[in-house]
């Protein structure tokens, strides 16, 4: 059905008799509500929305470790933890959990943690070095001591782990003080470390009984013996921000076919330039997060295409959308074909959104968009003075070892994208001739740097278009890191295919990209955007979805 027509005065009702009448009919008798002739529209009033302040959604806190892990659902503000009423575990911890995740003695709410000597020994042997695992093992060192030094600490008896002033925490950590009997089969090496952590656990389990012991660790092989001993085993699932990559959030939401008959009594409507906003209550407010985009299609009917700009109490506004898919609106001669890469366009040429994520599988147009987006703020508008480049240095096969040059030259094969998509660019340009065109690509080259992940501790750029290729192979430290490189005026646009993780241990819903997406969701200054549709070519589309 088609939509009401904005109204001339501002945050007026929209006109509903045509609705009225069609409510009751079939789709086939409805009538389009009449049309207003554009003079009879009054002064437009003024460019800005009425500022308010934007009530952002924030997702709920990362629920403590529990075995099985749900998504935290999203909610206005957090919901009141529930306080466990069944007996508490003790669950004995693993040296690579330790290893992966300094912090994992405060992730186990009330239940107690379980340490034994050899996992301390082998926690010693990996604290040299300047790897990540290094680190972490200093790390864990540390909050050990710690909390062996904080007051009242008894090792006999447990020591209280709040007592470091992790006040969510209320259980006790345990080290193994004296020997413990066990018995395991004789094909198992008894000098293996693994195998002495199983014993521990079989001496614990029959030792606290009833009470339910249980492993710990990132080790499937590991796992996989404790079950087949008949002991509890689980991973370490606090590092993961959703259990199921389709729950990962998208960025856009279809509004139902029959919107417009339970809505347009209710909705407000203006005109700001050449935007209309529509002010609206309802069952779908709720689901609704600031920047996300929700569009109306249906055979026969006008199509709206809008983003959520505002979220007060139980209201929304909603603000309709620059049409990227025109020739006339094209960004450095590339136009949007399609509904998503129309959003992502939006948000990438966008002002006041200082941090984009845009997700996809290979040929949706993540790396031409954000190029095409960058180039012409930088030097069409001046908005920001250069584009930096960088991405994870992760080898798909075997390393081709070390690489000659400067650091540009030597990140130059991982930017095969980068040179791939300038060659698309400097073609939109075709009236220029060669010299023209060879003159631009020098212009562009002068404005994109090409930086390493290695190098960017302890930098800051200031009114920089900063694009993270590839940032499903970063972890959440990394991802962290690089965003907070940003200073005033700076965007920062990450994109990545989360089915084409090539780091070691990573997962979908381990993945840096997958934590930005969910931690960023909702605030005002952020936005993401999920690329349905390929449009590289018909064999890519094809492979994506066969292979």
């Amino acid at each position: 059905m088609p939509l009401p027509p904005a109204p001339a005065k501002r945050a007026a009702l929209l006109n509903t008799e045509g609705l009225d009448a069609a409510a009751p009919k079939s789709r086939s008798t409805r009538k389009s509500a009449p049309r207003r002739d554009t003079h009879e529209v009054e002064a437009p009033v003024p460019t800005k929305a009425p500022e308010a302040p934007l009530a952002a959604r924030k997702s709920e806190p990362m629920p403590a470790y529990k075995g099985e892990r749900k998504a935290a659902a999203p909610a206005r503000a957090a919901a009141p933890k529930k306080k466990h009423t069944g007996p508490t575990k003790l669950f004995v911890l693993d040296t690579n959990v330790l290893m992966h995740d300094p912090m994992c003695l405060f992730r186990f709410e009330e239940h107690d943690v379980f340490l034994p000597m050899i996992v301390l020994e082998e926690l010693d042997g990996h604290k040299k070095g300047m790897t990540e695992v290094a680190r972490n093992a200093r790390q864990t060192s540390r909050s050990l001591d710690a909390l062996v030094a904080s007051h009242g600490a008894d090792i006999t008896t447990g020591i209280k782990l709040d007592g470091t002033g992790h006040i969510q925490v209320g259980g006790r950590l345990f080290f193994q003080t004296e020997p413990l009997d066990f018995t395991l089969p004789s094909s198992l090496p008894q000098g293996k470390a693994d195998n002495q952590i199983l014993g521990v656990v079989e001496a614990l389990r029959i030792k606290h009984a009833p009470r339910e012991v249980v492993l710990v660790s990132k080790d499937i092989n590991m796992r996989v013996k404790a079950r087949a001993l008949g002991l509890a085993a689980e991973d370490y699932q606090n590092d993961k921000t959703l259990e199921d990559g389709d729950l990962l959030y998208s960025g856009a939401i279809a509004l139902p076919e029959d919107f417009w008959l339970k809505h347009a009594k209710e909705v407000e409507s203006w005109q700001s330039g050449s935007h209309t906003f529509y002010r609206l209550s309802g069952p779908l407010v709720p689901d609704l997060h600031i920047n996300q985009f929700v569009y109306y299609e249906s055979a026969g009917e006008p199509s709206l295409y809008a983003r959520v700009t505002e979220i007060r109490g139980n209201t929304v506004v909603l603000k309709t959308l620059k049409d990227f898919t025109h020739l006339k609106n094209a960004v450095w001669g590339v136009t949007t074909r399609n509904r998503e890469q129309n959003f992502a366009m939006n948000l990438l040429t966008d002002p006041e959104i200082d941090f984009v994520t845009l997700t996809g599988t290979a040929g949706t147009g993540k790396t031409l968009m954000a190029l095409a987006a960058g180039l012409t703020q930088v030097l069409d508008d001046r908005r920001y003075t250069e584009i930096i480049m960088t991405r994870a240095t992760v080898s798909v096969g075997e390393d081709i070892g070390f690489l000659p040059g400067t650091e540009e030259e030597k990140m130059g094969p991982w930017m095969g994208a980068l040179d791939d998509n300038l060659e698309v660019l400097a073609k939109t340009d075709t009236n220029s001739g060669d010299w023209g065109r060879a003159a631009t690509n020098d212009l562009i080259r002068s404005r994109i740097k090409i930086k390493s992940l290695n190098f960017m501790r302890g930098r800051t750029f200031l009114n920089k278009y900063l694009i993270i290729d590839e940032a499903q192979n970063l972890t959440p430290k990394q991802m962290k890191t690089l965003i907070t490189r940003a200073g005033p005026g700076t965007k920062i646009v990450c994109m990545g295919n989360l089915a084409q993780i090539d780091t070691p241990y990573l997962t979908e819903g381990s993945s840096g990209l997958t934590y930005a997406v969910d931690r960023f969701k909702g605030w005002p200054h952020g936005g993401h955007i999920t690329l349905a549709r390929g449009e590289r070519s018909r064999l890519a589309d094809f492979a994506s979805e066969v292979l």
